[in-house]
């Protein structure tokens, strides 16, 4: 069980807060402070559209030309439908760790495990991906950050000197993170509640600026720039590749969830806050898409395919102009990175005070003074650092973490959406108590078999071996997808077999002992 509740975190957290946590098992050991605005930064600064968009735009664009753009509202309803059922999850269990403790409490303790494992790895691969856009974006500002390589090398990820500048500038983001995650959530919630300020206030200000400047009709949605040819399907199969960038902006919505225990009635605020995150993420990202390509002079330039939509703003609004949306793109990278690095931490800590981890009590210690577990936090910045050096070098990282990540987050997506599923084909779900909070009512089963069928397909077509994505020069780097997710999926369950099949957590056999768990917050055995 963990350490006793110190009276600083108590005074901190509402007695309604704190014995709806009792409830499950476990005692008020965060530090709960934030309001329904920092549950909804959480969120909406993961999906961080001026990281995403900025990061991607220029790989979808060269995929599928300007009707890429329909990938946008296609996956935002696969995802929201997602997000829907997740809304409803995070009504009932307001626990750290989302993913990880929704499926533990309607799945099997085995499917939990895998859905907390991949998500950890999956956590740790985003941060990296999140962390090389800062080579996107900062050289194009100033070439004093292309610190190797010069001015040909400035935005660009496909250069020898550009790959290795992209994990120099990463690790200086990640070791930025780090040290604020230590610091606790009050530091990381005023630095991301501004990150996310400037994020919206920027792009809709930019909308407004491509707007003033538009030289093409909407029509152009329909053109594909010829980006058919070559694919066994014709543009079906280019349509298919450009979704990985849509793919890669749709996720990590659930943050607010991973935040509950430090979140302020969070039964009511989670679940909006998980809603708004991804709504405002569409409007705001699609009509930033749309704008910048009716804005451009050219579409048939090519190096919107390479330098992305960086370059259609400073082309467009020059580069002063330019630079400033660029600075507040690289800040939404920033405070993207340090919401990803944050739920990561708070998955770790959830799993390991459940003792699903390797050395899960150091892990699950939580800080006298910072209210924050400082282990998981040093543990996944170093991780992150070795995966960024592994990769020095590498020209096709960039592209191959980002479908990684996406991958390792579908997956474990998948493995709460499906068991909710199950539930409720069962009748087991909603029960009669779910409608106190957020209920998709009627509605509940034609949503959640959306969500599971399109995860379903959206993991195919993800880790598809296709050379655009994964490049074609070495075997395991087109297999990438593939090797890494079986790889990661073995490892995993290995684990749980030789460690963790047909155990009852030592914390939650405490409570029990100590009278503190109600019988129905027993996992399954």
């Amino acid at each position: 069980m963990t350490s006793s509740e110190p009276p600083a975190a108590t005074a901190l957290a509402e007695p309604g807060d704190t014995r709806d946590l009792a409830r499950f098992g476990y005692k008020q050991e965060l530090h709960r402070s934030l309001g329904s605005f920092s549950s909804f930064a959480a969120g909406f600064s993961y999906i961080s559209i001026m990281t995403g968009v900025f990061q991607l735009f220029g790989f979808g664009f060269g995929a599928g030309g300007p009707a890429m753009i329909w990938t946008w509202p296609l996956v935002f309803l696969g995802q929201f439908a997602v997000a829907l059922c997740f809304a409803e999850l995070a009504g009932q269990f307001p626990l750290a760790g989302s993913v990880y403790q929704w499926a533990k409490q309607i799945a099997s303790p085995a499917t939990s495990w895998m859905a907390g494992w991949i998500i950890i790895i999956g956590s740790i691969v985003t941060a990296a991906a999140v962390a090389v856009a800062y080579q996107v974006i900062l050289p194009q500002v100033s070439l004093g950050f292309e610190i190797v390589g010069g001015s040909s090398d400035a935005g660009l990820t496909s250069t020898p000197a550009g790959a290795r500048n992209a994990i120099v500038l990463a690790l200086a983001l990640i070791v930025f993170t780090t040290v604020v995650n230590i610091l606790g959530v009050k530091a990381m919630a005023k630095i991301n509640n501004f990150g996310v300020l400037v994020e919206l206030c920027g792009s809709t200000l930019l909308v407004i600026l491509l707007i003033a400047h538009v030289k093409h009709g909407p029509q152009i949605v329909t053109e594909t720039n010829g980006t058919g040819a070559g694919h066994a399907g014709g543009y079906v199969g280019a349509f298919l590749v450009a979704a990985v960038m849509s793919a890669y902006v749709f996720y990590g919505f659930d943050t607010a969830g991973s935040l509950a225990e430090e979140t302020l009635e969070p039964r009511k605020h989670a679940p909006k806050a998980i809603l708004r995150a991804i709504s405002a993420a569409f409007v705001i990202g699609g009509l930033l898409m749309l704008f910048a390509m009716m804005a451009t002079k050219n579409l048939g330039d090519s190096n919107i395919g390479t330098l992305g939509l960086p370059y259609i703003v400073k082309s467009v609004l020059g580069n002063g102009l330019g630079d400033v949306f660029l600075i507040c793109s690289a800040i939404a990278i920033t405070v993207c990175c340090l919401a990803v690095q944050t739920a990561a931490i708070r998955l770790i800590f959830s799993m390991a005070r459940d003792q699903r981890l390797p050395f899960s009590a150091s892990l699950a210690k939580v800080s006298e003074r910072s209210r924050t577990p400082v282990l998981p936090a040093l543990l996944t910045g170093g991780l992150t650092i070795v995966l960024l050096l592994i990769n020095i070098g590498n020209q096709r990282v960039f592209y191959i973490l980002t479908s990684v990540a996406i991958i390792l987050f579908y997956i474990p997506y998948l493995m709460v959406t499906a068991p909710v599923l199950l539930r409720r084909l069962r009748g087991g779900w909603p029960g009669p108590e779910h409608g106190a909070y957020f209920s998709l009512g009627r509605w509940g089963l034609l949503v959640n078999g959306f969500a599971v069928l399109y995860g379903a397909a959206m993991i195919v077509n993800l880790a598809w071996p296709r050379a655009a994505v994964y490049g074609s020069d070495h075997w395991y780097y087109q297999w990438g997808g593939v090797v890494f997710t079986t790889v990661i999926v073995l490892v995993g369950a290995a684990y749980y077999a030789l460690r963790q099949h047909g155990r009852v957590t030592e914390s939650v056999i405490e409570s029990v002992i100590e009278g503190e768990v109600v019988p129905e917050a027993l996992p399954e055995v």
